[in-house]
Order: C-alpha cells, then sequence, then structure tokens
C-alpha cells in the first residue's frame, strides 16, 4: 500500500455526464436557430420589419425612436389616458419629441399578443399598429403612411 488516497479537492469537478450515464443536456436548438428566439425577441423582430417597410417610402423615421414594452402604463401616466378611460387597452403610443429627446413609438407587445392566435396575423396586427402611429406622429392618415394599410 504505497499509494495513499488522495483527498478530494473542494472544487466542484466538471460533469461530462449526466448521473444516468447518458451525457450531458443540452440546448434544444442552436442559438442560429429561430426556435431558440424569445417570443419578446420574436415580436421585436416583427416590430423591426414593419419600421424597415416604413423607412424605405418615410426616410425620416430613421429619427424616431421605436420602442417595445410588455404592457401600457396604469392611469396617471402620460400616454393612452384616454383609451384607458373608455375601457380599452391601447396597443400602442407616441411620444412627441421634446427637448434633447426624439419622438418615439412604443408597441405594447402583450396586448398584441393576446389579440393574435400565430404569427401571421401578428405580424399584420403589428404592421397596422406601427402604421398608425406613426400616422398620428406625422399627422397623416394611416392609408397615406402605407397605402397598403387595412388591407392585410
Amino acid at each position: 500500500m504505497d499509494d495513499p488516497v488522495q483527498p478530494r479537492s473542494s472544487e466542484p469537478r466538471p460533469r461530462r455526464r449526466d448521473r444516468h450515464g447518458r451525457g450531458m443536456r443540452g440546448p434544444v436548438a442552436p442559438p442560429q436557430v429561430p426556435l431558440s428566439a424569445s417570443r419578446a425577441e420574436a415580436f421585436t423582430d416583427l416590430v423591426q420589419d414593419s419600421v424597415e417597410r416604413l423607412e424605405r417610402r418615410w426616410p425620416q423615421l430613421t429619427e424616431i425612436d421605436f420602442l417595445v414594452l410588455d404592457v401600457p402604463p396604469t392611469i396617471g401616466g402620460d400616454a393612452g389616458d384616454e383609451e384607458w378611460a373608455a375601457g380599452t387597452v391601447p396597443l400602442g403610443g407616441t411620444i412627441s419629441a421634446s427637448e434633447g429627446r426624439p419622438a418615439r413609438v412604443v408597441i405594447y407587445r402583450r396586448p398584441v399578443e393576446i389579440r393574435t392566435k400565430g404569427r401571421d396575423e401578428r405580424a399584420a396586427l403589428v404592421h397596422e399598429v406601427v402604421v398608425e402611429q406613426v400616422a398620428e406622429l406625422l399627422g397623416l392618415s394611416p392609408e397615406s403612411v402605407d397605402p397598403r394599410y387595412g388591407e392585410e
């Protein structure tokens, strides 16, 4: 018995296999695959696609910030008081430009998701909301902002 047993180090060993010997668990899909994108990321991509589509026709939209929030602010906030008082939940809103801050268009993710069933329907509603908010900000009708408004 010349080899004494070395005591285990206090540092955790890297796990090479799970306890059943089947190997390490990994992600279901690699990060490059759309399956691994969260719902919030997918929704933000829909908003960005809609904005890019409108920017081709309205280059001044590059000066506007487009934001995605999960839910609209409660009553007492600066946006959406009229809609809340009427009993409806707003899908989007606008914030006018002020000193040193550009104008903003806000899209509320959860109310839009609740009103749609699939990705195509969600994309169409997101585009409608973006067009309506841009039209409000520019003081135009939605049909003049996007001639295909309401057709999809």
